[in-house]
């Protein structure tokens, strides 16, 4: 029997009426728009297809949102000053960095300099330091939401077994934070795979929870899915002009329980939190 599938858009879809109507009800409570800006720097394709995404999901839950762009010969002390000035606008709330950045550009410089309290994609290692202790103050935006998706698609993770395939400061170390955290959607048992690991396959048919964020398209095949379990695909690879997850879609569609699509699945709900965090930004610099 096929695997049931993990609509990632409708959900995201509902979750972001419900912003929506919490943004209205803070701007008539407190006179404030909260206001998400995105740092665009260089030509990157899909950076700007992404930008324009998030802008526009901005705009329909009732975001201020703009979007600064910088050419690609921008220096780094450009882009720092760039950062500051919005660290120091009280009317910008939440700060993005789109990445990648030009090759000349160092990311990690400009992702500290952002203030903690606008710093909505949670890169901080203020922000990084608070997850990991389990006192987040916001929730990177794809590993919350993988773990909304799980929530809402009934997936029961309190100690279950998760294999997160991939190691990255994105994804999976702080998904992995996340779910071995006490509380709802998490007191999971999790193993975190990579490029050294030894006996992939074995490790990964022991998932009930297979998560894959190794970035490399199609590599889950469905040998390496234990039947019934649940597969949550994040990697967005283009593939002879068209968009492929990590997983082997169709074959593991017939051994999992249950899977999310690309597109479709987790990439929705990526920006749909990073509504939600720019919207607790506001609260937290509004009071």
């Amino acid at each position: 029997m096929p695997a049931r599938l993990i609509d990632g858009k409708a959900i995201a879809e509902s979750t972001r009426a419900d912003i929506a109507r919490r943004v209205g009800e803070f701007t008539a409570r407190t006179g404030v728009r909260p206001c998400l800006v995105a740092v665009l720097t260089g030509d990157d394709p899909a950076s700007a297809v992404y930008v324009k995404n998030k802008h526009t999901a901005c705009e329909q839950a009732g975001f201020g949102t703009r979007v600064i762009r910088l050419p690609a010969q921008a220096t780094q002390q450009e882009l720092l000053d760039t950062v500051a000035g919005l660290n120091a606008d009280p009317t910008v709330h939440g700060i993005l960095v789109q990445l990648p950045l030009p090759s000349h550009l160092s990311a990690q410089p400009v992702l500290d300099a952002v203030h903690p309290l606008k710093d909505v994609d949670c890169f901080h290692p203020e922000n990084v330091g608070r997850l990991a202790q389990g006192r987040a103050r916001f929730l990177p935006c794809t590993p919350a939401g993988v773990q909304r998706l799980l929530g809402a698609a009934g997936v029961e993770t309190s100690g279950r077994h998760v294999v997160v395939l991939g190691r990255s400061d994105i994804v999976g170390k702080p998904l992995a934070l996340m779910l071995m955290q006490r509380g709802p959607g998490a007191n999971a048992t999790v193993t975190v795979c990579h490029s050294q690991t030894r006996n992939l396959p074995g490790l990964t048919q022991t998932a009930d929870i297979l998560v894959a964020a190794i970035g490399v398209p199609r590599f889950v095949t469905a040998e390496m899915v234990a039947p019934g379990a649940t597969v949550i695909d994040v990697g967005i690879n283009r593939v002879d002009g068209r968009l492929v997850g990590d997983v082997d879609f169709g074959p593991v569609c017939e051994v999992a329980g249950a899977i999310t699509p690309v597109p479709g699945g987790v990439g929705p709900m990526t920006i749909t939190l990073l509504l939600e965090n720019t919207l607790t930004a506001a609260r937290l610099q509004v009071g």
